[in-house]
């Protein structure tokens, strides 16, 4: 997940538990001891949801470098589940309805895939099975408190190294090293070939097919993020599949293209009810660079340096829902929250495509931000904002960590003033 700063990005085997039908789902759902809340919650008796207007209210929960969980590695299996619970119980006691767990977080697993090994940020060991399920153990803990669990991969990223003997012996990468390519100290997939894609969305499905997930969900990181002074050596790729393209960069787009709509045709061909939804760097063009962009100067755009159409996307209906951190306060110059929510309000209008809009509750109260991220009502600001556009049906926060700490109370304030009781998601 991108943690951007102003104008530039900031750098930030256990048995199967199989697929959870969806009697099983409505059976854990009805339990009257399936929530956990928190004092004041106007929610039916025996903690069933409250009727009211749908609205997508997520978390992000970060798995690479043990951001938010395991708080590190090499944690017992029961100190592991019991981390999980309590994030899980902190979203149901904000009122909450969705958490967004990384599950892929770096060409790896958090489940028993046949296809890579399990993440090191499990055990500090990648390959070494956990001696646990905890993407099965996440769904079904998750649906007992009636709360979505959408499972989050990064499509291309292997490594936050540029070793592949550090990777898992039988490593992908290590098995094909011409998929590979090492990049601003990180290795990455290669997007221009197809063998690739054909790989990663089998790896990514795998967890669809074995799981009753609600959503695949996906970041802000394609093409990666520009290095100044570094080249993303993909020529031999182009050279051998670019032809009929302008331009190096009509050709990225496209591979990138192929990779989300293929996505969500086998999402669909697979019978899953898991939705597509994508979580971009929010500024798809500035206004000065194509006049259907944002009202914007940001130093990142998504279509041009990332290879990412995240508008077509919409228009084309390949997608969900989407999910643009729009991570600047109100009033910011160079990328103003007012100015960006209704450029995705009026990109979505008259689409199926549902917005969230991405939070950045990691800078409220972080004494490095601008003045108005001290204000603990800034975040409760940004929804009030939103209401004036109905196109706009929930936000999602970053991280599951901030969620719980909440330096300053800006979490609180944004329960207190929006969240009175639990509703649940829109589908």
């Amino acid at each position: 997940m991108l943690v951007p700063d102003g104008v530039a990005r900031s750098a930030v085997r256990g048995r199967p538990m199989g697929r959870m039908t969806r009697r099983g789902f409505a059976a854990i759902a009805t339990g009257s001891a399936a929530l956990l809340l928190g004092a004041g919650d106007a929610v039916a008796k025996g903690g069933r949801q409250a009727r009211g207007a749908p609205q997508f209210r997520g978390m992000w929960l970060a798995t690479v470098a043990n951001l938010d969980w395991p708080s590190k590695p090499g944690l017992s299996v029961a100190k592991q589940r019991a981390e999980l619970l309590a994030l899980l119980d902190t979203a149901v006691r904000r009122r909450l309805n969705a958490v967004i767990l990384q599950v892929r977080p770096t060409a790896d697993a958090f489940w028993p895939s046949p296809y890579e090994p399990w993440s090191q940020y499990l055990t500090g060991t990648q390959g070494r099975d956990p001696g646990w399920d905890p993407l099965g153990f996440a769904v079904r803990e998750a649906h007992a408190r009636e709360l979505e669990l959408h499972a989050w991969f990064n499509p291309y990223r292997v490594a936050n190294h540029t070793d592949p003997t550090r990777l898992a012996a039988g490593h992908p990468a290590r098995l094909h090293p011409d998929w590979v390519v090492p990049y601003g100290g990180k290795l990455y997939y290669n997007p221009g070939l197809p063998e690739v894609r054909r790989f990663v969305e089998d790896a990514m499905l795998d967890a669809v097919d074995r799981y009753d997930v609600d959503g695949v969900h996906f970041d802000d990181y394609f093409y990666p993020y520009p290095v100044a002074g570094q080249v993303f050596d993909d020529d031999a790729a182009y050279a051998r599949y670019g032809a009929g393209f302008p331009d190096r960069g009509a050709w990225r787009r496209d591979n990138i293209d192929r990779l989300v709509r293929e996505t969500g045709q086998r999402i669909r061909e697979s019978g899953s009810r898991a939705r597509l939804g994508i979580s971009p760097f929010a500024v798809w063009r500035n206004r000065a660079t194509d006049p259907l962009g944002s009202d914007t100067r940001a130093g990142v755009q998504t279509y041009d340096d990332l290879c990412a159409d995240t508008r077509k996307w919409v228009l084309e209906g390949w997608i969900d829902y989407i999910v643009p951190q729009v991570y600047w306060h109100l009033g910011f110059a160079v990328a103003d929250y007012a100015k960006l929510v209704p450029w995705w309000a009026a990109t979505v209008r008259g689409t199926d495509v549902h917005l969230y809009i991405g939070e950045a509750l990691y800078k409220a109260g972080d004494p490095a931000q601008p003045a108005p991220w001290q204000d603990p009502a800034e975040l409760s600001r940004h929804l009030t904002f939103d209401r004036r556009y109905p196109q706009v049906r929930g936000n999602v926060f970053f991280t599951a960590r901030d969620v719980v700490a909440d330096r300053i109370g800006a979490m609180a304030r944004v329960v207190a003033d929006h969240y009175p009781h639990r509703v649940r998601p829109p589908r």
